[in-house]
């Protein structure tokens, strides 16, 4: 019998740190642009709520420091 290390195959450390990088990009994306367009005064169509800077601030810290692992343990 082979002894097959699925670790291996799918290379799976190198795929946790590609989603680790992912998630931490889209965090900055997604809440760059939720800051980027309440500066500019818009707000999405038939949404309630009110825009938090705080929490939006924080997960683009969150989304940093995540981005800046990722690329660390290329």
């Amino acid at each position: 019998m082979n002894d097959v290390d699925i670790v291996e195959i799918l290379d799976l450390n190198r795929l946790l740190v590609l989603m680790v990088l992912a998630i931490g990009l889209s965090m900055l994306a997604g809440n760059g642009f939720a800051v980027w367009q309440h500066r500019k005064g818009n707000k999405p169509e038939g949404e309630a709520g009110e825009f938090r800077p705080a929490r939006a601030y924080w997960l683009i810290g969150v989304g940093l420091l995540m981005t800046i692992w990722g690329l660390a343990s290329f």
